[in-house]
Protein backbone atom coordinates (compact mmCIF):
# COMPACT_ATOMS: atom_id res chain seq x y z
CA UNK A 1 0.00 0.00 0.00
CA UNK A 2 1.57 3.67 -0.71
CA UNK A 3 1.13 6.25 1.53
CA UNK A 4 1.45 9.74 1.67
CA UNK A 5 3.01 11.25 5.23
CA UNK A 6 1.22 14.10 6.22
CA UNK A 7 3.77 14.08 9.12
CA UNK A 8 6.91 13.27 9.89
CA UNK A 9 7.21 9.33 11.38
CA UNK A 10 9.83 8.07 12.95
CA UNK A 11 11.76 5.59 10.96
CA UNK A 12 9.27 5.88 8.12
CA UNK A 13 10.25 9.58 6.32
CA UNK A 14 9.52 12.75 6.33
CA UNK A 15 6.50 14.74 6.34
CA UNK A 16 5.50 15.11 2.22
CA UNK A 17 6.74 11.69 1.18
CA UNK A 18 5.34 8.97 -0.44
CA UNK A 19 6.24 5.21 0.99
CA UNK A 20 5.32 1.68 0.82
CA UNK A 21 3.87 0.23 3.91
CA UNK A 22 1.75 -3.05 4.62
CA UNK A 23 -1.77 -2.62 4.34
CA UNK A 24 -2.39 -3.21 7.90
CA UNK A 25 -0.19 -0.60 9.37
CA UNK A 26 -0.92 1.76 7.04
CA UNK A 27 -4.84 2.05 7.38
CA UNK A 28 -4.53 0.43 11.00
CA UNK A 29 -2.16 3.13 12.46
CA UNK A 30 -0.72 6.00 9.46
CA UNK A 31 -4.00 6.74 8.17
CA UNK A 32 -6.35 6.29 11.39
CA UNK A 33 -3.80 8.59 13.24
CA UNK A 34 -4.04 11.29 10.76
CA UNK A 35 -0.36 10.61 9.70
CA UNK A 36 -0.61 9.61 6.28
CA UNK A 37 -3.43 9.67 3.35
CA UNK A 38 -3.85 6.89 0.89
CA UNK A 39 -1.36 7.97 -2.18
CA UNK A 40 -4.78 7.32 -5.41
CA UNK A 41 -4.61 9.72 -8.31
CA UNK A 42 -5.97 12.98 -6.87
CA UNK A 43 -3.85 12.86 -3.97
CA UNK A 44 -0.74 12.71 -6.02
CA UNK A 45 -1.89 15.22 -7.96
CA UNK A 46 -1.94 17.64 -5.14
CA UNK A 47 1.15 16.83 -3.43
CA UNK A 48 2.67 17.59 -7.11
CA UNK A 49 0.58 20.80 -6.95
CA UNK A 50 2.09 21.33 -3.19
CA UNK A 51 6.04 21.03 -4.11
CA UNK A 52 5.74 22.94 -6.70
CA UNK A 53 3.75 25.84 -4.90
CA UNK A 54 6.81 25.45 -2.21
CA UNK A 55 9.31 25.18 -5.33
CA UNK A 56 8.09 29.09 -6.60
CA UNK A 57 8.20 29.90 -2.76
CA UNK A 58 11.44 29.09 -2.41
CA UNK A 59 12.53 30.89 -6.25
CA UNK A 60 11.10 33.94 -5.26
CA UNK A 61 12.72 34.06 -1.55
CA UNK A 62 16.18 33.29 -2.66
CA UNK A 63 15.49 35.88 -5.04
CA UNK A 64 15.20 38.26 -2.26
CA UNK A 65 17.94 37.28 -0.25
CA UNK A 66 20.12 38.21 -3.56
CA UNK A 67 18.51 41.50 -3.91
CA UNK A 68 19.31 41.95 -0.03
CA UNK A 69 22.96 40.89 -0.06
CA UNK A 70 23.96 42.81 -3.11
CA UNK A 71 22.49 46.01 -1.54
CA UNK A 72 23.82 45.35 1.76
CA UNK A 73 27.36 44.69 0.23
CA UNK A 74 27.54 47.66 -1.62
CA UNK A 75 30.64 49.75 -0.68
CA UNK A 76 28.46 52.88 1.01
CA UNK A 77 26.23 50.54 3.14
CA UNK A 78 27.89 51.16 6.57
CA UNK A 79 25.01 50.70 9.46
CA UNK A 80 26.09 53.68 12.16
CA UNK A 81 25.16 53.04 15.81
CA UNK A 82 25.93 55.30 18.03
CA UNK A 83 26.81 54.50 21.56
CA UNK A 84 27.63 55.31 24.96
CA UNK A 85 31.49 55.11 25.44
CA UNK A 86 34.32 56.35 27.70
CA UNK A 87 38.01 56.43 26.86
CA UNK A 88 37.14 54.50 23.76
CA UNK A 89 35.42 51.72 25.09
CA UNK A 90 31.53 51.52 25.05
CA UNK A 91 29.51 51.17 28.15
CA UNK A 92 28.03 47.94 27.79
CA UNK A 93 27.81 46.03 24.36
CA UNK A 94 25.92 45.87 21.47
CA UNK A 95 23.61 42.88 20.69
CA UNK A 96 22.47 41.53 17.27
CA UNK A 97 19.02 42.73 17.96
CA UNK A 98 20.19 46.76 18.63
CA UNK A 99 22.27 45.78 14.87
CA UNK A 100 18.92 44.85 13.25
CA UNK A 101 16.76 47.42 14.82
CA UNK A 102 19.11 49.95 13.15
CA UNK A 103 19.43 48.48 9.75
CA UNK A 104 15.36 48.72 9.60
CA UNK A 105 15.99 52.09 10.57
CA UNK A 106 18.61 53.81 8.64
CA UNK A 107 18.15 51.38 5.09
CA UNK A 108 14.36 49.71 6.03
CA UNK A 109 15.81 45.95 5.17
CA UNK A 110 14.06 43.94 7.63
CA UNK A 111 16.53 41.11 8.76
CA UNK A 112 15.43 38.88 11.98
CA UNK A 113 18.20 39.55 15.03
CA UNK A 114 18.53 35.57 14.99
CA UNK A 115 19.80 35.99 11.38
CA UNK A 116 22.75 38.31 12.59
CA UNK A 117 25.49 35.53 13.14
CA UNK A 118 28.19 36.88 16.03
CA UNK A 119 29.64 35.26 18.64
CA UNK A 120 30.07 38.03 20.82
CA UNK A 121 28.17 41.33 21.37
CA UNK A 122 30.00 44.01 20.02
CA UNK A 123 31.79 46.26 22.66
CA UNK A 124 34.63 48.02 20.93
CA UNK A 125 34.53 51.41 18.68
CA UNK A 126 35.01 51.55 15.19
CA UNK A 127 34.15 49.50 12.39
CA UNK A 128 32.99 45.79 12.53
CA UNK A 129 32.34 43.02 9.74
CA UNK A 130 29.16 41.35 10.58
CA UNK A 131 27.75 37.72 9.09
CA UNK A 132 23.90 37.30 8.35
CA UNK A 133 22.29 34.61 6.70
CA UNK A 134 19.65 35.92 4.64
CA UNK A 135 18.66 32.37 3.37
CA UNK A 136 20.00 28.73 3.07
CA UNK A 137 23.34 29.12 1.75
CA UNK A 138 23.09 32.87 0.88
CA UNK A 139 25.39 34.89 3.22
CA UNK A 140 25.80 38.41 3.89
CA UNK A 141 28.61 40.78 5.65
CA UNK A 142 27.35 44.11 7.29
CA UNK A 143 29.90 46.41 7.90
CA UNK A 144 28.93 48.22 11.54
CA UNK A 145 30.56 51.49 12.50
CA UNK A 146 30.08 52.11 16.20
CA UNK A 147 30.35 55.86 17.02
CA UNK A 148 30.40 57.31 20.39
CA UNK A 149 27.92 59.80 21.33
Amino acid sequence: MKVILLQDVKKQGKKGQVIEVSDGYGRNYLIKNGLAKLADAPSMNQLKAQKAAQQRQEAEELAEAKEIKAFIEKEDTVVEIKAKAGDGRLFGTIPSKQIAEELKKQYKIEIDRRKIQMEQNLSSLGYHNVEVKLFQDVFAKIKVHVVEI
